[in-house]
């Protein structure tokens, strides 16, 4: 894969309504370890959606990860402009040093919020421009409407042509976080 769409649930979704919510960080982690595999494969461009939720915490990872992987590209490509405007200002802030970090941002409408038909757009553009997609969605989560809306588009993309499809649950996030806190990682147990 050269391009990589990363998305999944909003924050208020998973019950995340803060950046200083622990789970934030074991999301990022699994995010980060899927988009390393494809980095060492040949990854150019991780895009995005834009949302507040899994598709910044996946531009935050990308954005670590260009000190490792320079090559690396970021895109954020929302639906109309401005979409952060009826956050909260914390939201904002964040959302605002997000764009600081990626290397391309683009409104696929630029006008307001006008109707579900900008969000067809972007998301027509969003699969036109990835050859895959890791998508943090689980079944036994919780529907997540826009999640489960891309896992069926993704998958039915899969099986008319050659697209990926990596896939992230609650599970493997929870995994990630036992293991931190038993104490084991990928080198064995830290004993110190």
């Amino acid at each position: 894969m050269k391009n990589v769409l990363v998305t999944g649930y909003r924050a208020h979704e998973l019950n995340i309504f803060g950046q200083k919510h622990p789970g934030i960080v074991y999301i990022r982690k699994a995010i980060t370890a899927k988009l390393v595999q494809l980095a060492e494969e040949g990854l150019e461009w991780v895009i995005s959606p834009g949302q507040y939720g899994v598709d910044l915490w996946a531009c935050e990872a990308a954005i670590a990860m260009k000190k490792q992987y320079p090559h690396l590209k970021i895109a954020i490509i929302t639906a109309f402009e401005h979409p952060e405007e009826n956050w909260k200002e914390d939201k904002k802030e964040y959302y605002h040093q997000i764009l600081e970090g990626i290397d391309f941002y683009e409104t696929v409408s630029r006008q307001p919020y006008d109707g579900p038909w900008q969000f067809k757009a972007r998301d027509d553009l969003l699969f036109r421009k990835t050859d895959g997609i890791i998508l943090v969605y689980d079944e036994e989560t919780g529907e997540g409407s826009s999640a489960r809306f891309y896992k069926e588009r993704a998958l039915k993309k899969q099986q008319e042509e050659e697209y990926g499809f990596l896939s992230i649950s609650t599970e493997d996030i929870q995994n990630l976080a036992d293991e931190e806190a038993s104490g084991w990682s990928d080198e064995g147990m830290d004993i110190s």
